[in-house]
């Protein structure tokens, strides 16, 4: 296997990670526009206390990226993490890169003081749901509930 490395995104990094984000918006069938997601990854980009974003390479070929988002849970005794979208290219998948990045994700947590890290995944996306069992997430018997405020 080739060797995988991460790199904190930057905003010089736009580019490819729009050009990521419209891929990954595209397979998980979620909405897409480019100026707000611009928007929104610059504004998340420059505020190290939101999260970081890393780009999954390949030698030097971007393949896929990988955000956190940092927030606070009084359960979980103190910061805790979101990987709020992870995404490999497919010729990319079934390689183990996925196993290498959550482990990566997850030494990065430890870094940064987080106390549990969280992820959700579709109910039809056995692939996935089977990648983060093997690597110790287990669901919670609760049902994640969003209300958009905007």
């Amino acid at each position: 296997m080739m060797t995988i490395n991460y790199r904190v995104a930057a905003t010089t990094d736009l580019t490819i990670l729009l050009e990521l984000v419209k891929e990954f918006h595209e397979n998980e069938h979620l909405a897409f526009d480019e100026q707000t997601e611009h928007s929104v990854l610059a504004d998340f980009l420059t505020d190290e206390s939101l999260g970081k974003v890393w780009l999954i390479q390949q030698e030097n070929e971007v393949i896929g990226y990988i955000i956190l988002t940092l927030g606070y849970s009084i359960e979980y005794r103190g910061r805790n993490a979101f990987i709020d979208e992870f995404y490999l290219r497919a010729k990319y998948r079934q390689q183990g890169i996925g196993t290498k990045t959550l482990a990566f994700a997850e030494d990065s947590c430890r870094a940064l003081g987080v106390q549990a890290l969280h992820l959700e995944v579709d109910f039809d996306n056995g692939n996935a749901q089977r990648l983060y069992r093997r690597v110790g997430y287990q669901g919670n018997n609760r049902f994640l509930l969003t209300k958009r405020l905007v």
